[in-house]
């Protein structure tokens, strides 16, 4: 067996009663919500039992969203399965960062829920959408955002599909261009246009932020949205870049597959990055991890090897 990638969710994964689950049956799960709820009370209550609107506010999103990547992890250690490696999808990097130990739980909480209040009041500067486009490669969904004022490829997921954020009003005539050059635009389930340069005041205030946190280095290979790459020093200046840059998803799951990875568990809630990870490399085995029956599935066949 190769070695095991812990990858973290990002926003516009979340569902209503996320994380319920694992809380009933781990215990050193249950231990992270109580945490988190000592941070930030009604965390918890939010992932079980908030509505899919009141999960949709980023200031709301990002901090449940960690929880449960975060009880995920705690779940798995329990039942003695531990990354080689780790890469978070947007917000995802943050429980990336704090499950490879450069934070603790407590900073890692301060600085998903700092950084989801920035990230919304960015977006509530200008109202923004952000759309998935399909069938179509990187160059060409490039050329066609470069017909527009203020529409910019965010994600590169995997070959075939890239994000893009943009003003509100653009939304229509783009996804319109995009289906006349023989693709699909997707409204995605976020309200902000992410990883773009409407994102500059919260990556502004965002580095504020982590200028006052105490950061290590992680224990393992970290992967960075901006780069692709492994994190090589003080991660701060890519960590606030990464909310006005592009993720380059594709290249990490690339490069962590050449450094041996062949195993990939995604934690937290949905299956988005197993999906993509499939269409980057078919030979890779990958399971979500949101419920009991995941929990017990990766279990018996990641941890049983």
């Amino acid at each position: 067996m190769g070695k095991i990638a812990f990858v973290f969710a990002g926003q516009g994964a979340q569902y209503p009663g996320m994380g319920q689950e694992l809380a009933q049956c781990s215990r050193a799960a249950a231990e992270i919500f109580q945490k988190v709820d000592a941070l930030r009370p009604g965390t918890s209550e939010q992932c079980f039992s908030g509505t899919a609107e009141e999960l949709k506010e980023t200031k709301n999103t990002q901090p449940c969203l960690f929880a449960v990547e975060l009880a995920a992890a705690a779940a798995l250690a329990e039942g003695g399965l531990k990354a080689d490696m780790a890469a978070g999808f947007s917000l995802g990097e943050i429980g990336a960062l704090t499950y490879t130990g450069a934070v603790d739980l407590a900073t890692g909480f301060h600085l998903v829920c700092r950084r989801g209040e920035l990230m919304q009041a960015a977006a509530e500067e200008q109202p923004t959408a952000m759309a998935a486009v399909l069938k179509l490669s990187n160059e060409a969904v490039e050329g066609l955002c470069a017909q527009f004022d203020q529409v910019y490829p965010v994600n590169y997921n995997c070959p075939g599909q890239v994000s893009v954020a943009c003003a509100q009003e653009q939304l229509a005539p783009f996804s319109a261009a995009v289906k006349a050059a023989g693709g699909r635009a997707l409204p995605l389930k976020v309200r902000g246009g992410f990883h773009s340069p409407f994102m500059a005041s919260a990556a502004r205030g965002f580095a504020g932020v982590l200028a006052e946190c105490q950061m290590g280095r992680p224990e393992i290979p970290l992967y960075s949205n901006c780069t692709g790459g492994v994190y090589a020093g003080d991660p701060k200046e890519l960590l606030a870049r990464q909310i006005a840059s592009p993720v380059r998803w594709e290249t990490i799951v690339e490069n962590m597959i050449a450094a041996g990875a062949d195993t990939f568990l995604e934690l937290g809630p949905g299956q988005t990055l197993c999906g993509l990870i499939g269409k980057i490399d078919k030979r890779v085995k990958t399971y979500p991890l949101s419920t009991r029956e995941d929990l017990e599935k990766i279990l018996r066949e990641v941890a049983g090897c």
